[in-house]
């Protein structure tokens, strides 16, 4: 009886709205982290992707839409290996000579060294590269938060006209990590491995920092882990650094038993 009830349900729901929809969704469980924010307002959202268990902490302010800052760079480093403005992970972009802010900066990079310092020059010129036409087009695809780069080909994601909540960045890395996107798969895959923070026994860990420098007043984590029980996408920002927002990311999951202690 019970079956046949839920079975009905379905049907109704699918009337209602055009589409199939499980009736059997597991609710999103409210995490108790509000310690970890030390006062500070943000969300953290994470999801087990083999089965749709959601976490998430401030669900108000995940939904909220803020600029990604230097998330961006994942994106953009898939638009650029898809437009051909970068030709694989290696290929070197030369430093210009200007001192930047961070030494790590101050020297040539690939696209994979430009991910892991978060080196903004370079992720700028490759967005020139890309052009405008071609990175709406694609942020189109990607139906990337409110998709307006109408700030700058080379500033729209740093505390500019780009915005995406918590929530589409889980969408977002849910779609990368099953590569459903509409990018080649080896595009993805390259992606995926430039982003890798750390690797474990029992883990993997990728994921991308961003933090609003003019002010240090947004700070992101974004990414997934991958275990051998399943892989969890997961999505932080606070009124602080991207530093701030990885640290909490690290507890919650340490907490929710996805990465060893």
């Amino acid at each position: 009886m019970k079956k046949m009830m839920m079975f009905l349900l379905s049907i109704l729901l699918v009337c209602l709205t055009g589409s199939p929809v499980s009736a059997e969704s597991p609710k999103p469980e409210n995490l108790q982290v509000a310690e970890l924010f030390k006062g500070k307002q943000g969300t953290i959202v994470v999801k087990n992707l083999k089965t749709d268990k959601i976490y998430v902490y401030n669900k108000k302010r995940s939904n909220e839409r803020l600029t990604p800052e230097s998330t961006f760079k994942v994106p953009n480093a898939l638009i650029g290996l898809k437009t051909g403005a970068v030709k694989d992970e290696y290929e070197v972009k030369r430093w210009d000579g200007t001192i930047r802010e961070i030494e790590d900066w101050n020297r040539d990079h690939t696209l994979a060294s430009g991910m892991r310092f978060s080196v903004i020059w370079y992720y700028q010129s490759m967005a020139r590269d890309i052009g405008s036409d071609a990175m709406q087009e694609n942020i189109d695809l990607l139906n990337y938060g409110n998709r307006d780069i109408g700030g700058g080909i080379d500033r729209f994601w740093l505390d500019s006209s780009l915005k995406i909540s918590a929530q589409e960045q889980i969408g977002f890395f849910e779609n990368l990590v099953e590569e459903t996107l509409p990018f080649d798969k080896q595009q993805m895959r390259t992606v995926k491995r430039i982003m890798i923070n750390e690797e474990a026994d029992s883990y993997v860990l990728h994921g991308k920092t961003g933090t609003r420098l003019s002010d240090l007043g947004l700070g992101w984590y974004v990414g997934y882990a991958e275990t051998e029980k399943a892989e969890w996408v997961f999505a932080a920002n606070l009124d602080g650094s991207g530093s701030e927002a990885k640290n909490i990311t690290i507890e919650v999951l340490k907490q929710l038993n996805i990465i060893n202690k």
